[in-house]
């Protein structure tokens, strides 16, 4: 009888109960590699290279969205973001009836009332957080937040009304973070040459001018990339 039940002991440290058998120990070194194992498959599935290298950290940028009401912030953060994009879209009232302008588009029903917010990996280490400003005046006490820590911004511009891009082109010319203007075009809408904008913003010639379509993730990626590297060039450090 002893040596039985020095061989059950010696088998596992958890004993049998109601004729259930002894189990592993929670030392058991089978048991400890199958769950490494197990929980390396389950990290690894869908991750990057630069996700399992850890060894480097990606580049984390910030790049500000800003410009006039209804010129397609929100649909630029929306087309690009590899995440589901926050966003603080609030139903227009009449209250707002006097204050912002719907003449240019009649179909808006919706507007930012904070920051839209998306992210998207641009290299295997570069990783970009955008931000997107509320257009409305009663909003801009939030860009000095929004643009902390940012390395530039994209200014959107309407061609239809240029006029109200020009309080984020002198807020970013003001505090001195580098910017480009990108050129939303709508449809149905003359489409104008770069120089032309340039020339009716009076943008500086080191100020890079592109044209796209906020509804269009590559065109939204090339203008990220324009801005990325004019950032690079004004501020290479």
């Amino acid at each position: 009888m002893d040596s039985v039940v020095s061989d059950a002991t010696a088998v596992s440290e958890t004993p049998a109960v109601a004729g259930i058998p002894a189990q592993p120990g929670a030392e058991d070194p089978l048991l400890d590699t199958a769950e490494a194992d197990t929980a390396e498959a389950d990290t690894e599935e869908g991750a990057q290279d630069w996700q399992l290298d850890h060894s480097r950290a990606p580049i984390a940028t910030k790049i500000v969205v800003a410009g006039g009401f209804g010129v397609g912030k929100t649909t630029f953060v929306r087309a690009v973001s590899e995440i589901t994009p926050l966003q603080t879209e609030a139903l227009m009232t009449r209250a707002s009836e006097d204050t912002d302008d719907l003449t240019a588009t009649p179909d808006k029903l919706t507007t930012t009332v904070a920051m839209d917010f998306g992210r998207i990996t641009l290299d295997n280490d570069l990783v970009l957080y955008v931000f997107g400003t509320p257009g409305q005046q009663r909003f801009w006490f939030m860009w000095d937040d929004l643009v902390r820590g940012a390395i530039g911004a994209i200014v959107l511009a309407d061609t239809r009304r240029l006029t109200d891009c020009f309080p984020a082109l002198d807020y970013f010319e003001s505090c001195g973070l580098p910017y480009i203007v990108a050129v939303n075009h709508f449809e149905g809408t003359e489409l104008f040459e770069a120089d032309d904008v340039r020339e009716a913003l009076t943008v500086p010639a080191h100020v890079p001018v592109v044209i796209m379509d906020a509804r269009k993730r590559y065109s939204v990626v090339e203008s990220l990339l324009a801005m990325v590297a004019h950032a690079l060039d004004a501020t290479p450090e």
